[in-house]
């Protein structure tokens, strides 16, 4: 799969997401795509959050199933990288 092919795919995916309190975007990187995921209250400084989606996983054929997980679990990452304190930090 070439980049750009890769790079509609994904964006055909993220275009059957809406989130109240994210925004998607994808962008090309190098064979892979990488997703961007903003979030949608820019005021509050937090940071946007990036992952990439690699040929072998462009080219699955369950890739919407596979996608989904993906940006399920970025999403949970994400959220848990927004604490400002946890019993965890020093």
């Amino acid at each position: 799969m070439d980049e750009k092919s890769g790079i509609e795919k994904v964006r055909r995916e993220l275009a059957r997401y809406e989130h109240p309190l994210f925004e998607f975007s994808a962008r090309e990187k190098g064979e892979a795509v990488e997703v961007v995921i903003d979030f949608r209250n820019q005021d509050l400084g937090v940071h946007t959050y990036y992952y990439e989606v690699h040929p072998r996983d462009l080219a699955h054929p369950q890739f919407p199933w596979t996608f989904q997980r993906q940006i399920y679990d970025c999403l949970h990452d994400y959220i848990v990288e927004m604490f400002t304190l946890t019993p965890q930090m020093k």
